[in-house]
């Protein structure tokens, strides 16, 4: 961090000197605010936070079911023979391997919380940089900053954001929100918002329909995998009863033979 802002600070004093003639022109964009009023990102920020939230509820149920388990087959332990003992801890060994799975998969490095949400800001991202390109060549800025970034800027003066700039050409393509002119007033006469291109509408919803499908392939996996479950519980049952009657009969027809001798 220290070396990129001695690099920047380096690069600042020397072009200063360079274009000492003309004066250096500086500028930053905040990508936060940009995002924060591109409605799209929002409402999709809003909807992956409630996913998100759905899995976590989704987890915690996973945690607590093992836990239950564990805590049964604790206190029936006694009533149980070896076999029935190994079959429940492997169901449960197997159940918290799924879940662990379903854990990775949500919140993991490559997880879909992190992909959707890279989905989400990558083409506004594009889109912003490549403005940046148009606005910094058109207006003759020497340098032009991301305040959001890793770059620590210790002091930045409103009349260097353009950020209203970069949002104002966006808006071209995609729905943004009312300016916050208290804020950001330097570039209100710039030209008015344009509707939503149809190229854009097609992507847009072409981006949907493949999350939606992706997500029914993810609850159709999920669905199976508690569908087999459920069997393999049905199935241990039904043969912890089997025994259980076994081992009741085989101890009352003891009984009855130590009674009649």
């Amino acid at each position: 961090m220290k070396t990129k802002v001695l690099l920047i600070l380096t690069t600042l004093l020397l072009s200063t000197s360079i274009f000492a003639q003309r004066g250096v022109r500086v500028a930053y964009v905040d990508m936060e605010y940009i995002l924060e009023n591109v409605e799209e990102y929002r409402e999709a920020t809003e909807q992956l936070a409630s996913k998100v939230e759905k899995w976590k509820l989704e987890i915690e149920g996973e945690k607590k079911q093992i836990y239950d388990m564990r805590q049964t087959l604790l206190a029936e332990k006694v009533l149980l023979t070896n076999e029935l003992i190994e079959e429940r801890e492997e169901e449960i060994s197997l159940l918290e391997k799924e879940m662990l799975q379903y854990q990775q998969d949500r919140f993991g490095p490559q997880g879909d919380l992190v992909m959707q949400k890279l989905r989400l800001v990558q083409p506004i991202q594009d889109q912003v940089f490549s403005e940046v390109q148009k606005i910094g060549k058109n207006k003759n800025y020497d340098f032009i900053f991301d305040k959001s970034a890793d770059v620590v800027m210790l002091y930045a003066e409103k009349r260097n954001d353009i950020s209203e700039l970069v949002l104002r050409a966006i808006s071209r393509t995609r729905k943004i929100s009312a300016p916050k002119k208290s804020a950001r007033s330097r570039f209100e006469d710039e030209e008015e918002e344009k509707p939503i291109t149809e190229a854009l509408r097609i992507r847009q919803e072409q981006a949907k329909e493949a999350d939606a499908a992706r997500a029914k392939s993810a609850e159709e996996k999920r669905a199976e995998q508690l569908k087999l479950r459920e069997e393999r519980k049905k199935a241990y049952e039904a043969r912890r009863k089997k025994l259980l009657e076994e081992k009741a009969a085989k101890q009352k027809k003891t009984k009855e033979e130590k009674d009649d001798n």
